[in-house]
């Protein structure tokens, strides 16, 4: 009798992570190096699907276009900037995109028009649908790319502009899941 009930156990508890894990939405974030604005936008999105208690049904990661900052941390830039707004970083490396990262993300958001056009020459025509730029969900900010801080070091203005559209996606990304 004990043996069926843990079996039985298992199975439920089983089940049950294999639906938490099919219902998960697969968000990535992509700039060129990992270490500026990507990175910032995984760390902001993180925290606020933490804070709405719905960071379960979110998978944030991100990741570069080019390999030139592969194993970095953030640029320090970057990190006063998170550290300002108390945002986690811990254990972030800059690595570049897979190709079993564009297979299994649900939306590719990318910060500017490089991003974007790089990543339409390698992912198939089959998920290019999962391919945006990050402020074109703004209202009037159809293609407004989000300038590198690495040359700009306006790290605050990312910040900014990732504060104005992170929200706008993620409130389209639960209208989804909550549809779905």
């Amino acid at each position: 009798m004990l043996k069926n009930s843990v079996i039985a156990m298992i199975v439920i508890l089983e089940f049950s992570t294999w639906r938490l894990n099919m219902t998960k939405t697969k968000v990535l974030f992509v700039c060129l190096g990992n270490i500026c604005r990507s990175p910032m936008a995984e760390s902001m999105f993180k925290k606020m699907t933490s804070e709405k208690g719905i960071a379960d049904y979110y998978q944030i990661n991100s990741v570069a276009t080019s390999s030139e900052e592969l194993g970095n941390p953030p640029h320090p830039g970057a990190q006063a900037e998170m550290d300002r707004h108390q945002l986690n970083y811990n254990g972030h490396y800059s690595r570049p995109i897979t190709a079993a990262d564009i297979s299994n993300a649900d939306y590719i958001i990318t910060m500017d028009e490089s991003n974007l056009a790089d990543l339409k020459q390698i992912i198939p025509n089959r998920d290019l649908s999962k391919l945006h730029l990050c402020m074109d969900i703004v209202p009037g900010q159809k293609g407004t790319s989000i300038v590198d801080p690495w040359y700009t070091h306006r790290f605050d203005k990312t910040y900014q502009m990732l504060n104005q559209s992170l929200p706008l996606w993620l409130k389209k990304m639960e209208k989804i899941r909550k549809e779905g």
